[in-house]
C-alpha cells in the first residue's frame, strides 16, 4: 500500500537493480505524468495553480481509502495478510493483525479501529519501513 502510495506521489526511490527496471519506472513515471496532467487539464478551476507534484499529492490523499479497499476488500483475498508479524503475543511468539486489516462493515463515521487505510504508513519514509 505504501509503495503504491510513492509511486503515485512520485515519491518512489528504488531505482532497480538493472537498466530494464530504470527503463520500466521511467515509462511508468512518465505515464503518471501524463494522466496527472490531464487530471490538471480536466479541472483548471480547482487544480490550474497546483505543480504536478501537488496534484499528485491531492489525488493520493482523496483516493487513498478507495485504493486500500481495493486491495484489502477482495473476498478471494480475505485470509491474505498485508502485514509482517511484528506484534508480540502472550505466548513469546509474534502475531499479526491481519484479519483487523479488513473492510468488515466499516461505515464513514462509524469508523472501527484497524479497518480504515493505515493513517500514517504510506507516508513514513521508505528506509524506515
Amino acid at each position: 500500500f505504501a509503495d503504491i502510495g510513492d509511486i503515485v506521489r512520485g515519491k518512489d526511490l528504488y531505482l532497480g537493480d538493472n537498466r530494464k527496471d530504470r527503463e520500466q519506472k521511467q515509462k511508468l513515471q512518465e505515464n503518471l505524468n501524463k494522466i496527472f496532467n490531464d487530471i490538471k487539464k480536466n479541472n483548471q478551476s480547482k487544480l490550474g495553480r497546483l505543480s504536478l507534484d501537488q496534484i499528485r499529492e491531492y489525488w493520493w490523499d482523496a483516493n487513498r481509502e478507495t485504493v486500500w479497499k481495493a486491495i484489502t476488500c477482495s473476498e478471494d483475498l480475505k485470509n491474505s495478510s498485508y502485514f509482517h508479524a511484528t506484534c508480540s503475543d502472550r505466548n513469546g511468539g509474534c502475531s499479526q493483525a491481519n484479519h483487523y486489516c479488513r473492510c468488515g462493515n466499516d461505515q464513514p463515521g462509524n469508523d472501527k479501529p484497524n479497518i480504515d487505510p493505515p493513517t500514517y504508513f504510506d507516508y513514513v519514509p521508505q528506509y524506515l519501513r
